[in-house]
């Protein structure tokens, strides 16, 4: 549009210039006019000035008062008039995909904005999506199971729909008069099908080559049913295959007698809860004793990045968690920094939220040393695996009562075994072995804690 401004003005055939005053020819506004589409109001399109070129100021007259109208969308739905498409919203920067897991809503429902109309389960976490849009859902378009990645189309949402009308008619009908013509139907062609078998059965050969060496397909059994892995136990299971392969794997372990956490647990533990809100567990001790053995021994902190060790000057303690979509392992940042109150909180909160599937990535991200507590299922003993790129992980096991020798006599104590495993590359033998016997010191006594001793 400005090219045929300028061819206009520089060969002067339409444009007038005057002294004091200054003015387009109509013919000009007619081409400017024709050029710009159609813009609407074009009225002090341009102010020219003897000697100077058209000055283009007040352009932002030419558009239409439409244009200022605010065009902003949401990123998960795109707009068709009365109908509103729901997308895949963004799982994270890490995560391309994911699987859809189920849908909250059918149909024919009502929904509101932000309401979660389905779930995606990802390699770390299940994520919802919410309806962009208050309307009735009028059609689902993906299935349950299905791989979807973000801006995959998986519902129509009707803005003006009404739910008790539209109780999806369409789908329930076809359902029920499909699979009563078919069986009549097939019953003459059902003769005919020996015929068909025989020519057929060449064709489950083929399957067999498609399968893997390392991982044969097992022939079906009776009182067998085969169920794909969840993304959750697919990540899970690769990310432990993955650490067997890389680390240099070594554990080592100890025996902690447990009698004095314990009677300060019983001690405290209703004072405790009536000031800080939360019930004073185990854990937190380790935490904090784990936080100790650390700052002793900090290569067990420390990571093998390429040919460099990192050493990280900060403390972050992951929680392995059981839940019944898999192992989740949430992070507690700055673990160093925090006291028994803090670290009972967190840990309530983390707990509450994998139970219920609502961790976030960014909540596992991360971590320096992981603690796995087995014994809260009954473990007596394991070798606990590490979690990459971490160099070390602490296993804690079931409290039993064994005798022990203490001062002479052989008494009844509470005892748990406690294991090490590490990735001996970068961590020694001499390391792994002082960092869990500075965890069992500081269990056994925990006034160590206070005077840094």
């Amino acid at each position: 549009m400005f090219g045929v401004v300028r061819r206009r003005v520089a060969s002067s055939s339409l444009l007038k210039i005057r002294s004091g005053t200054t003015r387009v020819s109509p013919v000009l506004e007619k081409e400017i006019a024709l050029s710009s589409g159609g813009c609407g109001n074009i009225r002090n399109f341009c102010h020219i000035t003897p000697g100077r070129w058209i000055s283009s100021k007040p352009i932002r007259d030419i558009f239409h008062q439409e244009a200022s109208v605010q065009t902003w969308k949401r990123s998960f739905s795109s707009d068709n008039g009365d109908n509103v498409d729901v997308v895949v919203p963004p799982l994270a920067e890490s995560i391309e995909d994911g699987t859809l897991a189920k849908f909250l809503k059918r149909p024919g429902d009502r929904v509101n904005v932000d309401e979660p109309i389905a779930q995606i389960e990802t390699d770390k976490v299940t994520i919802d999506v919410p309806s962009p849009e208050s309307g009735v859902i009028l059609k689902l378009l993906a299935n349950e199971g299905d791989t979807v990645a973000p801006g995959n189309k998986i519902a129509i949402i009707s803005r003006s729909a009404d739910a008790t009308t539209h109780v999806a008619p369409s789908e329930t009908a076809p359902e029920k008069p499909a699979p009563k013509p078919t069986p009549k139907a097939s019953e003459p062609e059902e003769k005919k099908t020996p015929k068909v078998e025989t020519t057929t059965t060449e064709k489950p050969k083929a399957p067999t080559p498609q399968s893997s060496p390392t991982e044969p397909q097992l022939p079906p059994k009776e009182r067998e049913r085969r169920v794909p892995m969840t993304r959750l136990r697919k990540r899970v299971a690769q990310r432990l295959k993955d650490s067997q392969n890389t680390f240099a794997m070594l554990t080592t372990f100890n025996e902690v007698d447990m009698t004095n956490l314990m009677k300060l647990r019983a001690d405290y533990k209703d004072a405790f809860v009536e000031k800080h809100g939360v019930k004073l567990g185990l854990m937190s001790g380790f935490i904090k004793a784990a936080v100790n053995a650390l700052q002793y021994q900090p290569i067990v902190n420390a990571v093998i990045d390429g040919d460099d060790i990192i050493y990280r000057d900060y403390i972050d303690i992951s929680i392995a968690v059981g839940t019944p979509k898999g192992l989740v392992v949430p992070v507690i940042r700055d673990a160093d920094k925090m006291n028994f109150a803090d670290i009972e909180k967190q840990i309530n909160v983390f707990a509450k939220k994998a139970n219920a599937g609502t961790l976030s990535i960014d909540e596992m991200a991360g971590g320096t040393l992981t603690i796995s507590n087995g014994g809260v299922y009954g473990s007596l003993l394991s070798t606990p695996i590490i979690n990459p790129p971490q160099s070390a992980i602490l296993g804690m096991h079931s409290i039993v009562s064994r005798p022990a020798v203490v001062g002479g006599n052989v008494v009844p104590r509470p005892l748990m075994y406690i294991a090490l495993t590490y990735d001996h590359r970068i961590i020694d033998g001499r390391e792994a072995v002082f960092f869990l016997r500075r965890i069992k010191d500081t269990v056994e006594d925990p006034r160590r804690l206070l005077l840094d001793i």
